[in-house]
């Protein structure tokens, strides 16, 4: 090797590192930058108790009574895990379909050996509503957005007695608008975690929209499959490609989204908007708003009122379920001109 061509190669692995370190400074400055726009959620603090106190003296602001619900720390219980599974023929209504079979503490494998040649659906949640559920090790492991999220919703479902499919929603819009307010006063409007706390709420609010759209369009092609418009084979072929869209969309991990998962977010989204619109006509107070379902409660129909006024002869059907929210709807949409001081105009449901 020549003094010349040894300099030269030098000279260029002197700038291969001199880019290199430039480029390193770089993606510094833009994971820095990407931190002050978007920066990400800190885990709950090891004191999570007095930030459990802060929560609950936010939800009696809003009208929230008291619950048994996280009055404990249960070390044995990390997580509740549940099983689903359906007929892939079959696209249910809601989590609440009785077309589902549902199962309780199982492992993953007992619930693919349940659901085999079925669409079938595992998971775990840190905490179960309305049964005085514990604070459990995976909700002071996690996010401090999920952690406020899993305190405010689960509390929620504890003031109302409405069906599931209107519950859920319901209880959805009340903490996601609720958790960035309460993150807003607690940390500060523009700190990093109360605009992590704030996107976590903005983006499932987002996946809710989404949500709906995909399940019209499994919706849809079910409906052509039953019309007979469609082979087996071609409904297979198509709702996979819905599937997949639809998991990078509402961020699910890909190849896991099926008739199950679909219908238990779709409980939570459907009745979504029209949510959304309520809490705009009431001047977008959560106060007002939590006063308002409240009242609903109160003067909803029954369940044997329904069954009658629409013939139905089970309560545990997708006939009733659809009925029944659909009276409630009824009853939000006449009661709200009222407390709203107004026409009131709702989108969606």
């Amino acid at each position: 090797m020549t003094e010349a061509t040894a300099t030269g190669k030098k000279g260029r692995v002197v700038r291969w590192l001199a880019v290199s370190a430039l480029v390193a400074v770089v993606i510094a400055g833009c994971t820095q930058l990407r931190d002050l726009i978007m920066p990400s959620a800190p885990g709950v603090p090891e004191e999570w108790a007095p930030l459990l106190a802060e929560i609950r003296t936010f939800e009696r602001r809003i009208g929230f009574r008291e619950t048994d619900n996280f009055l404990n720390l249960n070390d044995e219980q990390a997580s509740f895990p549940f099983c689903g599974y359906v007929s892939r023929f079959h696209l249910p209504y809601s989590y609440e379909d009785p077309a589902i079979h549902w199962i309780e503490s199982v492992t993953e494998e007992e619930c693919r050996e349940a659901g085999r040649g079925a669409d079938h659906f595992f998971g775990a949640v840190e905490a179960w509503g309305e049964v005085g559920t514990p604070v459990t090790p995976s909700m002071i492991d996690g996010k401090i957005d999920r952690f406020i999220y899993l305190v405010i919703h689960e509390d929620c479902h504890d003031q109302f007695n409405l069906p599931y499919g209107i519950e859920e929603a319901l209880c959805n819009l009340i903490t996601y608008r609720g958790m960035a307010q309460f993150g807003g006063e607690k940390y500060g409007r523009f700190t990093g975690t109360s605009r992590a706390i704030s996107r976590y709420a903005d983006t499932q609010s987002r996946i809710s929209r989404a949500t709906i759209s995909y399940y019209d369009q499994l919706a849809s092609l079910y409906a052509r499959h039953e019309r007979a418009e469609i082979t087996s084979d071609a409904l297979m072929r198509e709702r996979d490609a819905i599937f997949r869209k639809a998991e990078r969309a509402l961020d699910w991990t890909q190849g896991e989204l099926n008739n199950v998962g679909i219908a238990n977010d779709m409980t939570y989204s459907r009745h979504y908007p029209l949510m959304e619109s309520v809490f705009e006509a009431l001047g977008r107070d959560l106060a007002r708003t939590v006063a308002f379902f409240m009242h609903v409660d109160k003067i909803k129909p029954s369940k044997a009122e329904v069954m009658k006024r629409h013939r139905i002869a089970r309560e545990q059907s997708a006939e009733f379920i659809r009925a029944y929210e659909a009276a409630i709807v009824e009853t939000i949409r006449k009661a709200l001109p009222e407390r709203a001081g107004g026409v009131f105009r709702a989108s969606g449901s």
